[in-house]
């Protein structure tokens, strides 16, 4: 028997922006989570002048679905990155039967084009590379992109689990090799907003028509749990340990959508298995009493 971790109900409902006023916020599993579908509140750029001249300029006067993600505690130029990146892709326009892709957008991740040093996962490990941290673009962009049911033509899971999003809705980009990717098939433009407030980034697709209610499930197939290794310390006084890194366990999971339309049809979509990796404990230890 398989066991289920969970299953993610994430719906989002679309509406005119200047109707969508009742505010309410819904999070998987409870508001201690970090991720959100954001549904009929007001989003703060809604209201600026630049945002509504771009969506009479654009005729995209529809929220298509919103989510936000949440940092709770970004390492050094974690959210400088994720700042920079969301201001260059605000007022983004994706045109009918175009393919968006966030490296040709927001690349390549350079000092040169604002970026600084940031988190990277390379393997078992966090490494630090310049743009560090456009990966949660990436991920919050692939789950407003499923909530618009746009087609997504490329999209990458990290190497292990990431603490803003469930397993199965992340997204990774690697400049030159690894991109999110999606086709415009709504039919009519898509108008991408994005923006940070504090250490929680928001974004949100709008259009001319409502999107059907997509409702997000998950299946755990395998727990993969970490394990401790231990390296000698001479620094430590006899007998003392010191955890060096906390590890990390590790997931495979099998993801999937249902699209309820507004007829009453309801489909369901395979987006495959995912295997996050874990990553081990390390603990240093002192010289022997």
């Amino acid at each position: 028997m398989k066991k289920i971790r969970f299953i993610t109900t994430c719906i989002i409902l679309s509406g005119i922006l200047l109707l969508a006023a009742a505010p309410a916020l819904t999070a998987p599993g409870g508001s201690e989570t970090p991720w959100k579908t954001i549904t009929w509140q007001t989003i703060p750029w809604e209201s600026t002048p630049e945002f509504r001249a771009a969506v009479q300029r654009t005729e995209t006067p529809i929220r298509m679905a919103a989510f936000s993600a949440t940092l709770k505690d970004p390492l050094p130029g974690e959210m400088s990155n994720v700042s920079h990146a969301a201001d260059m892709l605000a007022g983004t326009v994706v045109k009918p039967g175009e393919i968006f892709s966030q490296n040709r957008t927001l690349g390549p991740y350079t000092l040169e084009r604002g970026y600084r040093k940031g988190p990277t996962y390379s393997g078992g490990r966090v490494i630090t590379t310049i743009g560090g941290g456009v990966c949660k673009i990436a991920s919050v962009m692939y789950n407003v992109v499923r909530l618009s049911n746009l087609q997504v033509l490329e999209r990458h899971n990290h190497s292990m689990t990431v603490p803003y999003v469930p397993p199965g809705q992340d997204a990774t980009v690697y400049y030159g090799s690894r991109d999110i990717k999606f086709l415009n098939n709504s039919g009519g433009p898509v108008l991408i907003w994005a923006k940070t407030y504090g250490n929680t980034l928001y974004m949100a697709l709008y259009g001319q028509e409502q999107p059907p209610v997509v409702t997000w499930h998950h299946e755990t197939l395998k727990d993969l749990k970490t394990w401790t290794i231990y390296h000698f310390n001479p620094g430590l006084t006899p007998g003392e340990e010191k955890e060096a890194a906390p590890g990390q366990d590790g997931i495979v999971v099998k993801s999937w959508i249902t699209i309820k339309y507004p007829d009453g049809k309801e489909e369901t979509k395979k987006l495959g298995k995912d295997y996050y990796s874990p990553s081990p404990r390390i603990v240093e230890r002192g010289p022997k009493k």
